[in-house]
């Protein structure tokens, strides 16, 4: 009421804040999959391996579509889009807006729920390294965003991160309700193509113009200043946004090459499919026709004038 804002600092006692959220997230994950998923899955009647990434894509839709729009409406209230400078000015951002906080912690609660989720959800062993990676991936990359106060880059990251993910699942879904239907696959590698760019341009901005011109350019962790000193340094920038630039690209590689792979098969699909046609056509039109003058009556031909065609034998007198 009195123009007061109060602002937030990361300590111990996210930790309780975090394990609450955890089995908050539990619940939600076993809500979504009785009530939706199960439903689905059996009048779908699909095998094993094809249900185990139904479940999965099916609660990844609903968490990134829950995160793209949440997120969005974080960085468009705290005007983090319309004021690109704000990503860097005033760095560090030690202190954070109880919706940002907020978001960050309910963010590491959802990564570190799914690893017991492996085990609920019987996940085959297979696919446990898989999972396992892209989980640590994704907690390393947002508490790092949250403990070295880079939480307004992190944002517009998690952002573009998110949506190419939404539609990558969202496209899988449809793809195992009906197999002809790709369409959305192709969405999707716009939709990765155009973060990825993104992402790239956003890293050059914030990483090669916008730290180095930070006022506090001297290591001070008390206040959170963890970066700007060292991308002072010309050679330490160039070396990061190369580091950067090459992982980007190695991300690249690895989404071409599977587009390739995909259009590969679908080709080769329907060449098949036309060669099998192609081979019916031709056994039908080499095959004999039989056609038996005049009409069959109780499993016997007669002519037109209800006279057997049959020749007669003779007999001699």
């Amino acid at each position: 009421a009195d123009g007061e804002l109060v602002q937030y600092h990361y300590g111990l006692k996210d930790l309780v804040t975090i394990l609450f959220y955890i089995f908050i997230a539990i619940i939600l994950h076993a809500v979504v999959q009785e009530y939706a998923l199960d439903k689905i899955n059996r009048r779908l009647h699909l095998s094993k391996v094809k249900h185990s990434k139904f479940n999965e894509s099916g609660q990844l839709v609903a968490f990134h579509l829950t995160s793209v729009i949440w997120c969005l409406y974080v960085v468009v209230t705290e005007g983090y889009i319309s004021n690109p400078r704000s990503l860097w000015e005033n760095y560090p951002h030690v202190y954070l807006p109880y919706q940002v906080k907020f978001f960050y912690l309910c963010q590491l609660a959802y990564w570190l729920h799914a690893l017991p989720e492996l085990y609920f959800q019987k996940v085959r062993k297979e696919e446990i390294p898989r999972q396992l990676r892209c989980i640590a991936l994704y907690l390393a990359h947002i508490a790092g965003a949250y403990l070295l106060n880079l939480t307004r880059l992190g944002l517009i990251l998690l952002l573009l991160q998110y949506l190419a993910e939404f539609f990558f699942h969202m496209a899988r879904l449809v793809y195992f309700t009906d197999e002809n239907n790709e369409k959305l696959f192709n969405v999707w590698a716009v939709v990765f193509v155009v973060t990825r760019l993104f992402t790239l341009t956003l890293y050059i901005l914030v990483i090669g113009f916008g730290l180095p011109r930070v006022e506090s350019q001297v290591l001070d962790p008390e206040r959170g200043n963890f970066f700007s000193f060292l991308f002072n340094n010309i050679l330490f920038r160039m070396s990061v946004l190369l580091l950067v630039c090459l992982f980007q690209a190695s991300v690249m590689w690895r989404f071409i090459h599977f587009q390739l792979r995909r259009w590969r098969e679908y080709w080769h699909e329907q060449s098949s499919r036309k060669r099998a046609a192609a081979a019916a056509g031709a056994r039908q039109q080499t095959k004999p026709l039989k056609r038996d003058s005049g009409y069959h009556e109780n499993g016997v031909v007669k002519a037109e004038n209800g006279t057997s065609p049959r020749t007669k034998k003779l007999k001699s007198p």
